[in-house]
């Protein structure tokens, strides 16, 4: 990971340890409840971990109340919690499995908690609201809600208008093809 991830982001042994924990438990739940789809190593470290760390790395600074939505196994929140331990990250997933998943994965991390409910049945608002493999359409019914600013992981077409924000030009990510930050300011 450090080799993917270098002149983008450090990471220390103890970010490392938390992150190496994480993908243990992953692979371990994989097994009975379906968490991510991808599985093999390598294309886990790229997709899930690195992507989540060069979101993290392109947020401001500061300690940001952090959203996740739709936070699944914990992807982009958990690296970006890791990786900013003076922000608060809270992960949003309405599926029952998955948030005990999260709860478990998150144990010893102090700035996360987890919210066990639909995204737009949270009432507090974040500084920045974060997704990852969230449909547009299932976003746009939530995150102008959340926070006044948001960044998305995902593909090369531009979040619509209905989402009600304006969005800055894609940053491409440096593993794969058509894989994009996109970072977008409410209207």
């Amino acid at each position: 990971m450090a080799a993917r991830l270098a002149g983008i982001v450090e990471l220390g042994p103890e970010q490392v340890r938390l992150l190496e924990a994480h993908y243990r438990l992953l692979e371990l739940w994989n097994r009975t409840i379906n968490l991510s789809a991808i599985t093999g190593l390598e294309e886990c470290v790229e997709r899930h971990y690195c992507e989540a760390l060069f979101l993290g790395a392109h947020l401001p600074a500061g300690p940001l109340r952090i959203a996740d939505v739709g936070s699944g196994a914990g992807f982009p929140g958990l690296p970006v919690a890791v990786l900013l331990p003076e922000c608060s990250v809270t992960l949003i997933e309405s599926h029952q499995r998955k948030s005990v998943f999260l709860r478990e994965a998150s144990r010893g991390l102090r700035n996360v908690r987890v919210i066990a409910k639909r995204a737009q049945d949270v009432t507090e608002g974040f500084d920045v609201a974060i997704s990852r493999a969230v449909s547009y359409k299932d976003l746009t019914r939530t995150l102008k809600g959340l926070a006044p600013t948001a960044d998305l992981l995902s593909g090369a077409e531009k979040p619509p208008p209905e989402m009600g924000f304006e969005w800055k030009e894609p940053v491409p990510l440096p593993w794969g093809k058509a894989r994009f930050l996109w970072t977008g300011t409410r209207m």
